[in-house]
């Protein structure tokens, strides 16, 4: 027992009877052999179940090297103290042990600076390193690879320089190896292939130089291999092939060069090809059509030549496919139109010709094919020989021969088609210079026509919509808005197909005081009768917001066309401006929360304030303006729709990714099913990612589960996003929290816009300025 304490010789002692014998201990040494004997009794007790709370000596020694050599300025590694105790019960930040021995040292965005001590060789028992967004600098440790028990290396997004140890070859449990975006030089060691238990390496955006290794297709557990954004060359190995559970390969951006070998059509594991910009040559391989878990192939940027295979279209799973600024030649192949999943195809700047198939035009708008000379059929301005373009918004369908013609027919034909096109735009002409006169002489007649103007601008006398009939017998409704036209101007203005949907046709329309708007042209068959589909419109017509695209008017032909007229965006769709866009240009994750803050905004004004499920709401919907804020477009379309077309635009949302599992049941979208929508678009700013691509069999929301799940949650974020980790990354942490809390799978469980907006704000308060803007159209000047 421990007797009063006595102040003796100036120190502070403690007297303790044990057997009967007296001894003096300063006070810190008996607390020290206290807990040394307790650590003692439970060995005593249950060796094989010691826990593991005393370190040993090595590995406290190279914690200790460790820290020494980082920079901590924000005091993450405070918790390390000298006496070691703790640092294996979970008391040091990062630190996991077994049996007392280091297995995990996981340190990510922390801050940290300075480098990798070489005595990380006292860690015999690490699996894991994980110190990815951090600034550490200086050269990886040839020690690193001497450690036998290493699994998983993450040191991406950090200043490292100098090779790669072509000592990590020697570790014959290593799976990941995740170097991207530091400063390495040098080659990619063969030995690497040595470790026969990887199946993720990313070495992408460093400087490595020289060729592939032939080495590495011996690695046949492969399932990624990124090598993107390097300076590498040669030619691609021929074994290519062994890679048999290869599921990414993405080789873009460095200057390897040769022929593709065959031997790549034997990947047929593989669901991403990137090849693009290098400088590949010859033929594309008839044997490409031989993968059949392709998703995404992309070639674009090369020096291939020869036709478009005809096996592409044997590529039931692709989804995207780039094949732009190369040699091909040849027509278009017609299979491409059997491929049901393609949503994105690009064939730009080829010298392709002939004319792109039926399925293909209607499609994909023209800026995947422009660029080939000889090419036509894609857009009114580049019609094919045998056919007539439209002179208004109609599409003209091509006729379908049932004998084939001689040539002298053919030139007949074409003769008396070119006959009659320049007569209808003789006619054309003719009525707009006609009415330009008569609209001349009543403005020096009075002042009825400024009158009808300051009426335009105003929304007519009693301030609701201004109506006009046109001298076709068409009725023109406009809004309230800048824009002030005739049905006539709409009718004489020059169009271009910007894209297709379920609704029907969107048009560029350019008047003739060299205005643009963008003009939807609704298939006829799917809108309601003419009294309903004016109600409903008239209500769409008076919305507002800065963050959902203005309706400016609308105009009913005396045939029963219904057009909707809109501000023109030159800069398009979210969709084109996050996958379609150069490879130089950057969108930066300010840039990407405002759109994600907008777009809930404009979400928030619907359901609150309007009352408007939106019900097909994707990237595609999504309008990027001058300020590169969001817009959100074809908001209330449904209304206009009758309900088998309604239910039809939730199936095509369902196969572009974006709809609400239980919509598949209940056919009827409601605020839960648009924040599920707007949930997967965070996820695609957040990832990169396309939701119609295909990630193992998996929607996007379930492959972001996954991962989470995993614990890769680095492994989810876009790349571009991780270079500026170490001061984001709880930012997008949270941002990825909210967004696969809008995903889940019960609606019960997802939250209302409205809080979505809440903790958006919260995770990045907004400046003011970016919440303020125009009433969703062209008027920077005016505010919600």
């Amino acid at each position: 027992m421990l007797n009063t304490t006595q102040k003796k010789k100036g120190k502070w002692k403690k007297q303790s009877q044990v057997s009967g014998i007296g001894f003096g201990l300063d006070y810190k040494k008996l607390v020290f052999l206290g807990q040394l004997l307790m650590v003692l009794c439970q060995q005593v007790t249950s060796e094989k179940e010691w826990d593991g709370v005393v370190i040993t000596q090595a590995d406290y020694q190279g914690l200790q090297a460790f820290k020494n050599e980082l920079i901590d300025p924000k005091g993450v590694l405070r918790s390390w103290n000298d006496s070691g105790f703790g640092a294996c019960s979970g008391g040091w930040a990062g630190i996991k042990c077994a049996q007392g021995q280091v297995i995990v040292i996981q340190l990510p965005w922390k801050g940290l600076g300075g480098r990798i001590t070489d005595k990380i060789i006292q860690f015999q028992a690490l699996r894991k390193l994980s110190l990815h967004d951090n600034l550490i600098s200086g050269s990886i440790p040839y020690s690193l690879g001497l450690l036998p028990n290493l699994r998983g290396v993450q040191l991406f997004n950090n200043r490292l320089s100098g090779p790669i140890p072509a000592s990590l070859g020697q570790c014959p449990l290593l799976q990941t190896l995740d170097l991207s975006h530091n400063f390495l030089t040098g080659t990619i060691p063969p030995s690497i292939a040595n470790s026969t238990k990887l199946y993720w390496v990313n070495l992408s955006y460093n400087s490595l130089q020289g060729p592939i290794p032939g080495e590495l297709t011996r690695s046949s557990r492969l399932t990624v291999l990124s090598l993107q954004y390097n300076n590498l060359s040669g030619i691609l190995p021929n074994d290519l092939g062994k890679l048999s559970n290869i599921k990414t390969l993405d080789l873009s951006h460095n200057f390897i060069k040769g022929s593709l070998p065959s031997s790549i059509s034997s990947l047929s594991t593989l669901n991403t090809l990137n090849l693009e910009s290098n400088k590949f040559v010859g033929n594309l391989p008839e044997s490409i059509g031989n993968l059949h878990n392709l998703s995404m192939l992309s070639l674009r940027r090369n020096r291939l030549e020869g036709r478009i295979p005809l096996s592409i279209g044997n590529l039931s799973t692709l989804k995207q496919l780039d094949l732009s600024f190369n040699d091909f030649s040849g027509e278009i192949p017609t299979s491409l139109s059997n491929l049901l999943s393609l949503s994105f195809l690009n064939v730009s700047y080829n010298n392709l010709s002939g004319s792109v198939p039926n399925k293909l035009s209607q499609k994909f708008n023209s800026s995947s094919f422009i660029g080939n000379l000889q090419l036509c059929g894609f857009s009114p301005s580049s019609p094919c020989p045998s056919q007539a373009p439209s002179p208004s918004f109609g599409i003209q369908e091509e006729a379908k021969k049932s004998r084939k013609m001689s040539i002298k027919d053919i030139i007949l034909i074409t003769a008396g088609i070119l006959l009659v096109v320049m007569l209808i735009l003789c006619c054309i002409l003719l009525f707009c210079l006609i009415r330009k006169r008569a609209v001349s002489r009543k403005e020096k007649e009075g002042t009825a026509a400024t009158g009808r103007a300051i009426q335009a601008e105003k929304g007519g006398p009693s301030g609701g919509p201004e109506v006009e009939t046109g001298e076709t017998g068409g009725k023109l409704v406009h809004f309230d808005g800048p824009m002030v036209f005739t049905a006539d101007d709409l009718l004489c203005a020059t169009a271009e197909i910007m894209g297709k949907s379920t609704y029907g046709t969107v048009y560029k329309a350019t008047l003739e005081d060299g205005s643009q708007v963008a003009v939807k042209r609704l298939r006829e068959k799917i809108t309601k009768g003419q009294k309903e589909f004016e109600a409903e419109v008239n209500v769409i017509g008076k919305i507002r917001h800065p963050n959902l695209l203005a309706l400016r008017a609308y105009y009913l032909g005396p045939k029963g066309e219904k057009l909707l007229v809109f501000d023109y965006i030159p800069n398009g769709s979210l969709a084109n401006f996050l996958h379609v866009r150069e490879s130089d240009i950057r969108v930066e994750w300010p840039t990407r929360m405002r759109m994600i803050q907008g777009m809930a905004r404009g979400l928030f004004h619907l359901h609150n304030n309007e009352n408007i499920i939106h019900g097909n709401l994707t990237s595609s919907n999504v309008l990027i303006d001058d300020n590169i804020s969001a817009k959100i477009s074809d908001y209330g379309l449904s209304r206009l729709m009758t309900a088998s077309a309604a239910a039809n635009v939730i199936a095509t949302a369902g196969a572009l990714g974006y709809r609400a599992p239980e919509l598949s049941k209940l056919k009827k979208a409601n605020t839960k099913t648009d924040v599920y929508s707007l949930g997967v678009i965070i996820l695609e700013l957040l990832t990169g990612k396309s939701p119609g691509e295909a990630m193992n069999g998996v929607d996007l929301p379930q492959w972001v589960a996954s991962i989470v799940k995993e614990e890769w949650t680095n492994e989810v974020f876009d790349l571009e996003l991780m270079k500026d980790a170490s001061t984001i990354g709880d930012e997008l942490l949270n941002t990825l929290k909210l967004g696969l809390h809008c995903v889940d799978p019960s609606p019960a469980s997802r939250p209302e816009v409205q809080q979505v907006l809440q903790q958006l704000e919260e995770i990045r308060p907004v400046d003011t300025a970016t919440t303020s803007g125009d009433d969703g159209g062209g008027d920077p000047s005016a505010s919600e």
